[in-house]
């Protein structure tokens, strides 16, 4: 049984519940991914219709609150700091809002016995006090989806986590990847974002989290309740209430990563030149050709490697300062992705607008040219890293498809994009 539940010492006696609990009937609703980033893992409630009185709820755990505004909400989901809570509706307007998302819906009767009916109403009626409604959301281990998984366990004492022990083959990394593939920039982000934490194998227990697995792992538990003298299923009578074409999975991230990187760093390279110093020198300095246009293009994904290797860098610094989201602490990907690459996006708009190399003084020089022989001896390493698997964490597709044009563009920027100190005896 969930740890969670296992600390919980609730006397549930105290709630009441119907006199006839046959006409208590309890659902497993599933909702399939929608194009919502927070929607791409699916969603589950658990419907109960009570016959005695005619009432039929929804009890819904992915309810969250932007009411403190935007920045607030971001600043606080930074630091780990997300406060979900349940909420109950009628099926009819719980169902018209997954219909408007254009998301399929799945309904399974759930066989428990009246006893177990008892606990798991109980359990709800215990989760409806103002106290308990808002819980601290974990993507992983305390969501929607496990909410209904452990009190189901609960009403069945342990039955689900006892069938449920063995290793499930599938890492946390994998199921986040294969759910974010309509999302590919959200995808390749978390991939970088999160450390080795996510790299282990999920147990069955823990691959419920996520609401299809979660339904499918259900259909295979067997029921207390017999009907015709044969033993059901947790699960019976499933119903598509409503059906939905799944999001289509955008192009591989990797690749249009390698892609955006790699050509036009190749095609920089082909406009290079050698250029002398002055008349009379006898040493030269390498440039491009039709400098205007270069420049730009050179400028533009200077842009863009600084903003996002600055941000995933700030991203990762910060949160091993200041958020509990432990996944993202410890992250080897800041040998690639570094804060300061930030500053940058200054060098990058200054080659955009005057299209000529960045000026070195005597001052600036060693700085700059220590910043980049830094950065590519850490690529070499990183790569080295993935190559031999000297660390747990997955490395393999960052190394294959991002470090090559990094290190290429890495390069070719301390090669034309700074402009080295002028000799003093230099000639004009």
């Amino acid at each position: 049984m969930s740890s969670t539940l296992n600390a919980q010492n609730d006397d549930l006696s105290i709630y009441a519940t119907p006199a006839d609990m046959s006409g208590v009937h309890f659902y497993l609703i599933t909702v399939d991914v929608g194009d919502a980033v927070w929607d791409n893992f699916g969603h589950t409630a658990l419907r109960v219709f009570d016959e005695n009185n005619n009432t039929d709820t929804v009890f819904n755990w992915g309810n969250f609150s932007i009411s403190g505004g935007v920045v607030g909400f971001s600043w606080d989901f930074f630091k780990g700091i997300m406060n979900y809570r349940l909420a109950t509706n009628s099926p009819s307007q719980e169902i018209a809002m997954y219909r408007s998302q254009q998301r399929t819906i799945w309904q399974d009767r759930i066989n428990l016995t009246n006893p177990q009916k008892e606990r798991l109403y109980r359990r709800l009626m215990w989760n409806l006090e103002p106290g308990n409604v808002v819980y601290p959301y974990q993507y992983f281990f305390d969501n929607c989806t496990t909410k209904v998984r452990d009190y189901l366990d609960e009403a069945l004492t342990g039955r689900i986590s006892r069938q449920y022990v063995g290793d499930s083959g599938v890492s946390f990394r994998d199921a986040v990847q294969d759910h974010y593939e309509s999302v590919g920039l959200i995808g390749f982000s978390l991939d970088i974002l999160m450390n080795s934490n996510i790299d282990r194998n999920m147990t069955e227990w823990e691959d419920m989290f996520v609401p299809l697995q979660f339904r499918e792992r259900l259909k295979h538990v067997q029921s207390d309740v017999a009907e015709g003298g044969e033993q059901l299923m947790l699960l019976s009578d499933p119903q598509v209430i409503a059906e939905f074409s799944p999001p289509t999975a955008d192009s591989n991230p990797y690749q249009l990563a390698a892609l955006v990187l790699i050509s036009p760093v190749l095609l920089l390279l082909l406009m290079l030149k050698r250029i002398p110093q002055s008349y009379f020198a006898t040493h030269s300095r390498i440039g491009f050709k039709a400098a205007g246009i270069n420049f730009r293009i050179l400028a533009l994904l200077g842009l863009l490697t600084a903003v996002f290797s600055g941000v995933y860098g700030i991203l990762m610094l910060g949160s091993w300062f200041v958020s509990d989201h432990v996944d993202t602490h410890h992250n080897i990907n800041l040998l690639l992705f570094w804060p300061t690459d930030i500053l940058g996006v200054v060098v990058a708009l200054r080659w955009f607008f005057l299209c000529k190399p960045w000026p070195m003084t005597n001052n600036s020089a060693p700085f700059i040219n220590y910043y980049l022989l830094a950065h590519v001896l850490a690529m070499v390493l990183y790569v080295v890293i993935a190559f031999f698997e000297l660390l747990t964490q997955s490395m393999g597709n960052i190394a294959l498809y991002v470090v090559p044009g990094f290190l290429l563009f890495t390069l070719l920027i301390w090669v034309v994009g700074f402009e080295p100190v002028k000799p003093k005896n230099m000639f004009f």
